[in-house]
């Protein structure tokens, strides 16, 4: 079944031309021009991504980024007319996994579109458990699944999420630089802000972390280095 994608843009002409592209690639996509028309697709279509414009009347893209994250991991990719870094950081804090500025090319964000869909749907491939599982400490992660629980308790995170703590996991007592987590987790050439979009990831990661362990600090930062998880 092709993947199901909500655009979201109040500027028709923007949100039409993204549709074209997408179906092109024989994506299912669904097209709102409102936030009300897109959170109601939020709550009656099986999706497996976002494209959500941040300017949007009744309701900003920030806004309903973060009611989808709170019952929805599936990607979602922002579109912003403001280049500023706190725009692209408050995007990435909220909970979204990329972002675009306009004017854009519509050929990347189709490229961007695919890698994120790549990322979410790599943890169903069928390899060997032992190989789909880590399991210390009372943290639990399963890539076949997708799943995370700290004792016992789901911690629901999003692809990104997901694979910068696999990656942390899968080198328990190594430091991982920032541009190593980058180029594994985006699959991408390190840039120069590259470091930034980790470390809000990993602030995102460890707010949902210790909202199930508490105060306790699983991921540690090693200045200057990078991040680490103890053995």
């Amino acid at each position: 079944m092709e993947p199901q994608i909500l655009v979201v843009d109040d500027e028709k002409e923007i949100a039409d031309l993204i549709t074209v592209y997408l179906m092109n690639e024989n994506y299912r996509v669904h097209t709102c021009y409102t936030a009300r028309d897109a959170w109601k697709c939020v709550n009656e279509c099986s999706l497996d991504l976002a494209i959500l414009d941040v300017m949007l009347p009744e309701m900003d893209g920030f806004t309903l980024c973060r009611q989808i994250r709170q019952s929805h991991t599936y990607p979602v990719i922002m579109l912003t007319a403001r280049a500023s870094d706190m725009d692209k950081i408050t995007g990435l804090t909220i909970g979204a996994d990329d972002y675009l500025t306009k004017p854009f090319n519509p050929l990347e964000l189709v490229a961007r579109v695919k890698a994120q869909l790549r990322r979410a749907t790599r943890y169903s491939e069928g390899t060997p458990q032992s190989e789909d599982i880590i399991d210390f400490q009372g943290l639990v992660i399963n890539r076949a699944t997708h799943e995370c629980t700290i004792n016992d308790t789901p911690v629901a995170l999003t692809p990104l999420e997901f694979s910068i703590l696999w990656k942390l996991c899968e080198n328990r007592g190594q430091v991982i630089s920032s541009e190593e987590l980058f180029r594994s987790v985006w699959g991408e050439k390190y840039y120069e802000g590259g470091g930034n979009t980790v470390m809000v990831h990993i602030r995102h990661l460890r707010e949902k972390i210790e909202q199930v362990t508490g105060k306790r600090q699983l991921i540690k930062t090693v200045w200057g280095v990078g991040y680490k998880i103890e053995k």
